[in-house]
């Protein structure tokens, strides 16, 4: 092992000298060029003087920008192209008959739901492969924002509130698309937990929360990947756009990281490009004109040290000489897209979270005939809008899988929803390209059905409800009509719910979004509800699976889903204020209003604040049912005091009557001396394999000493206070099976950072 790291470093050593030499040779012009993106090709768009918009033919249609070349020292151009539920380009190109589909992966939302690394170290290998066959060299994502409020209009493209397993998810993907020795770019760094005035709003944050919330998952992801790249944030950070804060990208990102790779911004992000530069924000994207004179004046003015502008330029370099491109790969344009959809088919049912299932409603038999009802039952959403939206070929709806796993359906109903939804989507108005990426055309109301639900509960056995949302850039999700379900949904479901009970038939409700929604005031209406979230292209068919019982549901809530909105900590202060007073124009003649939100819930975020300040949730934090239960056993440490880290082993058994998996979570009680403690937080967890009935595997987990530690802003350290630490195994935040204790005798200072990014103002953070 020392020697095969001897080789990387030395390997790496190697290149770095060569980006060196490269830069040493390059005018000043050639390294300013190669900092800058070559612009962005906007669909019917035209190009604006300065903006960086159509000034450049991408290499790869539809990717979103490009890295300037330099012919004569041998540095390509190379392509970055979003995003993070799979490769978005254009599925098709000029003059040419073939077709440039991408897999629409199952969402962040999703996966993080799986509970299982090593799934989704699968998927992102297999994203991967996409990436590089398409002639791609750097995929933007994985984005691994926390979700702090249910209404960030992107937390399907996130992985969960908890830095844990935002990170390990986010490290798992990373290690998989890399394998194809293409890079990724985790995003969005940091802060950025909402669209609302996402290039304008100043985060204010105290130190303890930003470091343990909403760095430590990115923490996590370097440590444990080192991706290619990290994109910097729209937003600013107590006071300063992220983009240009040195202390985070460099201070915190490189220095106490160890982070080796590129920084480039979000696209348009930022301000002062000179301030990029010193930040040490290597590319600046998907780059101006603009930029490029800004720098230029200022290394000739002597406000920006060419030595800055080198250590930028050689970053890039260096990324490009590990590139697809500099390696002249001859990719194929033919990815295994079927295969792949088989790896979404099943990594979307691994995720999907049973929330509810009176009398066994699930599974059903597919000699039973089955009732669709809603509109999204025909048009099943696969994924979120904007960055996140993926060109797949096709999207299995709920009806189709259904008919692929053998269910009869009630044709006649079949046949008036689509005629419905066909003819509703034809009515919609035209957008182009910017106009459908930055503001969707939402979904269709839900069809009349009066007079129909009876008759249906009469011929048809059980009856399906799917409830749809969509979500996605530039905007976030309103409480009315999106977290709360609409009048007529809560119509159709009271009235399906009515005829069929009438009848003594289930009903089951299937939710197809890609975040939280409302569930506390129309769950007892139902039989079974599923959290499908959005499963991609496979959509149908993966939902199929689990109504069949071919696949046991395993998928349990990263996320809390709260009673109602009102108790989430943050609806007070989300997404904040707005000063439109100060409003200027931009881009596109859009305004941009300065805006400010305070969080002030601190650390309390997510299930460490419905568990320490005991607000109920509607599901909480790691919930889900299966076909079969589990026996959780034996719990052991390998000490019972710590010395650098402890093992921990438990047991798990299936104990029902159907082969499953369980995802099993490991939470830590701290004592809470110095600093105030939640009253656990998750520290590790681990998915079993498939367990026949009454078998048994013994899972392991490591606690080390960052584990025990809370970070302590007076002394800009993590430190672990002396004192009992209990060891809890459970099946949820609030499902407890197993616990053991140890002691720490001796307060521990785990880590000393530096003393950077703390709020300009006082934060009335709420109190345990």
């Amino acid at each position: 092992m020392l020697l095969i790291n001897a080789g990387i470093v030395s390997a790496q050593n190697e290149t770095a000298a060569k980006a060196k030499a490269l830069v040493s040779k390059m005018t000043l012009e050639e390294k300013v060029n190669l900092v800058v993106g070559m612009g962005m090709n906007i669909p019917g768009v035209s190009q604006g003087s300065g903006t960086g918009i159509g000034q450049i033919e991408d290499k790869v249609p539809g990717a979103a920008g490009t890295t300037f070349a330099i012919p004569h020292l041998g540095i390509p151009t190379t392509v970055v192209a979003d995003g993070p539920a799979g490769l978005r380009i254009s599925p098709s190109r000029k003059d040419d008959k073939n077709t440039y589909y991408a897999t629409a992966w199952p969402v962040a939302t999703l996966l993080a739901s799986t509970w299982d690394t090593k799934l989704v170290q699968q998927v992102g290998a297999a994203m991967g492969n996409e990436v590089k066959e398409y002639g791609v060299d750097v995929l933007l994502g994985p984005g691994l924002n926390i979700h702090r409020n249910p209404l960030g209009g992107r937390n399907f493209e996130y992985y969960s509130e908890d830095p844990v397993v935002s990170g390990k998810m986010a490290a798992a993907m990373v290690n998989g698309i890399e394998s194809n020795a293409v890079g990724t770019s985790i995003k969005h760094f940091a802060l950025n937990n909402q669209e609302k005035n996402r290039n304008t709003v100043n985060v204010v944050v105290g130190e303890r929360a930003m470091r343990e919330i909403y760095l430590r998952g990115f923490e996590i992801a370097v440590k444990e990947s080192q991706p290619w790249t990290v994109m910097s944030s729209y937003n600013k950070l107590n006071g300063t756009y992220t983009s240009e804060e040195y202390d985070l990208l460099t201070t915190i990102l490189r220095k106490e990281w160890g982070f080796k790779g590129l920084v480039m911004t979000d696209w348009f992000g930022g301000r002062d490009a000179v301030a990029q530069m010193k930040a040490g924000n290597d590319l600046l994207m998907p780059g101006t004109p603009d930029q490029r004179k800004a720098i230029i004046a200022a290394v000739n003015a002597g406000t920006l040290d060419v030595k800055v502008l080198d250590a930028n330029a050689e970053r890039l370099v260096n990324y490009v000489l590990g590139s697809q491109a500099f390696k002249k790969y001859a990719f194929t344009n033919k990815p295994d897209l079927k295969a792949h959809a088989l790896i979404a088919r099943n990594a979307a049912a691994d995720g999907m979270v049973l929330l509810k299932n009176n009398d066994k409603a699930l599974p059903v038999s597919t000699a039973k005939k089955i009732a669709a009802f809603g509109i999204t039952s025909y048009d099943f959403v696969s994924g979120g809008t904007g960055s996140g939206d993926v060109n797949e070929e096709y999207t299995v709806s709920l009806v189709q899988g259904l008919a692929n796993a053998g269910y009869k359906l009630d044709e006649g109903l079949t046949s008036q929803y689509q005629n419905y939804v066909t003819a509703e989507k034809a009515r919609q108005p035209k957008k182009n390209f910017f106009e459908e990426f930055m503001n969707p055309t939402p979904r269709i109301t839900e069809m009349e059905t009066a007079g129909l639900i009876e008759e249906k509960a009469k011929a048809a056995d059980i009856a399906l409800i799917t409830i749809g949302r969509n979500a996605g850039e530039g905007s976030d999700r309103k409480v009315e009509n999106d977290f709360n379900l609409k009048a007529e949904e809560i119509k159709l479901i009271e009235n399906v719910s009515n005829a069929f009970h009438a009848e003594k038939k289930k009903v089951v409700l299937i939710i197809n979004a890609g975040g939280v929604i409302e569930t506390a005031s129309w769950r007892d209406k139902v039989d079974a509800i599923l959290l499908a979230y959005q499963p991609g292209l496979e959509a149908g068919n993966a939902v199929a699976d689990i109504l069949t019982g071919k696949v046991n549901p395993s998928g349990k809530l990263a996320t809390t889903f709260p009673v109602k909105y009102d108790d989430e900590v943050s609806a007070k202060n989300f997404p904040g204020k707005e000063f439109p007073e100060q409003a200027t124009k931009g881009m596109f003649g859009m305004p941009q209003i300065p805006a400010e939100v305070v969080y002030e819930e601190g650390i309390y975020v997510g299930y460490r604040y419905y568990n320490t300040f005991n607000v109920q949730p509607a599901y909480e934090f790691g919930f889900g049912l299966s076909y079969t239960s589990f026996g959780y056993s034996n719990l052991k440490l390998s000490s019972a005091d710590f010395k650098g880290n402890i093992n921990a082993t438990v047991d798990i058994t299936n104990t029902g009557k159907a082969a499953g998996k369980e995802a099993v979570q490991l939470y830590l009680s701290a004592p809470g001396t110095k600093l105030a403690k939640p009253q656990e937080e998750l520290k590790a967890f681990a998915k079993t394999g498939l367990l026949k009935p009454g078998q048994k595997q013994t899972i392991r987990f490591v606690i080390n000493a960052k584990d025990l530690a809370s970070f302590d802003t007076e002394s800009s350290s993590w430190v672990a206070d002396a004192g009992k630490y209990t060891v809890k195994a459970g099946a949820s935040s609030s499902d407890i099976k197993q616990s053991a204790s140890f002691t720490l005798a001796k307060s521990l200072v785990v880590e000393k950072c530096h003393k950077v990014l703390a709020p300009k103002m006082e934060i009335s953070e709420i109190k345990k």
